[in-house]
């Protein structure tokens, strides 16, 4: 009985460990879209003003924009994800791959920035968050402009 435990955790881990293609641009895709509903939120109050600021509202925006940017993304950014399709066709580029110490620092600088806007919405100060909603939206840039093919 131990033994069949231990094969079905086995099986179990392996299977998570190893997310289908599908599942891979899925899940991007999914976080990708939660992102930028929440970047749209924040944009919303304090760029464009459609909204009126809610400095509470801000803050669990950027607190989901950092708890995704920090959560692993990368796992989700196989080889072979380049082409397929999840919720939709694909867009990554195959040059996301051809050099990941490039891939990596923009990764590095977009959790840096996402961090930062966490941290600038919990002080509540409207014009420090609008700084640095800029900078992590130029963040998100960086890698889209070189790695996303358009739609």
């Amino acid at each position: 009985m131990l033994c069949l435990i231990a094969v079905a955790v086995v099986a179990t881990s392996l299977a998570f460990a190893s997310p289908s293609v599908e599942d891979q641009i899925k899940a991007r895709q999914s976080a990708y879209t939660f992102m930028g509903w929440n970047m749209n939120r924040i944009r919303a109050q304090v760029i464009d003003g459609d909204v009126e600021f809610n400095a509470g509202q801000v803050q669990a925006a950027a607190n989901a924009i950092a708890a995704i940017a920090n959560s692993g993304m990368s796992a989700m950014f196989g080889p072979d994800t380049t082409t397929g399709t999840g919720w939709k066709p694909t867009r990554l580029r195959p040059e996301f791959f051809e050099d990941m110490a490039r891939t990596g620092e923009i990764a590095g600088n977009f959790i840096r920035e996402a961090n930062a806007l966490a941290e600038a919405a919990e002080s509540g100060d409207r014009d420090a968050i609008a700084r640095q909603f800029r900078a992590t939206a130029d963040s998100c840039g960086a890698c889209h402009r070189p790695f996303r093919a358009s739609e």
